[in-house]
């Protein structure tokens, strides 16, 4: 299973480029992912969700809660270079790697869910 989640994380960096230096999107602000975002996945059931993120980073420290589907999230994590490793209760972390235009692309469950965030 580990292996399966380390895969995914490869693959989402190998699409970010396998570069670790922040996005042009962000370097002209003050270089953090901090902001409201829409947020939209597949859960582990093959459902589609959609809903609304808050993140809030302090250094590397990410804090992020989720409203989706009148239900809420709340994990807390770190970013290095264009990787987000966010732990929110369940087995697995959610992992985004953050894209040059500023959106999380992420996956969760061990790899089998995915969710995309992007800046509102």
């Amino acid at each position: 299973m580990r292996r399966r989640n380390f895969m995914a994380v490869l693959a989402l960096m190998a699409l970010a480029g396998g570069a670790y230096t922040v996005p042009q999107a962000l370097a002209a602000d003050d270089g953090s992912i901090s902001g409201t975002y829409s947020t939209h996945g597949r859960n582990l059931e093959g459902d589609v969700y959609e809903g609304v993120a808050e993140v809030e980073q302090t250094g590397s420290a990410v804090d992020i809660h989720w409203t989706i589907n009148n239900h809420s999230y709340s994990g807390s994590g770190e970013i290095d270079g264009r990787v987000v490793t966010v732990f929110w209760g369940e087995e697995f972390p959610v992992v985004y790697v953050v894209m040059d235009d500023g959106e999380l692309h992420g996956t969760w469950g061990d790899g089998l869910a995915f969710d995309k965030m992007t800046p509102e």
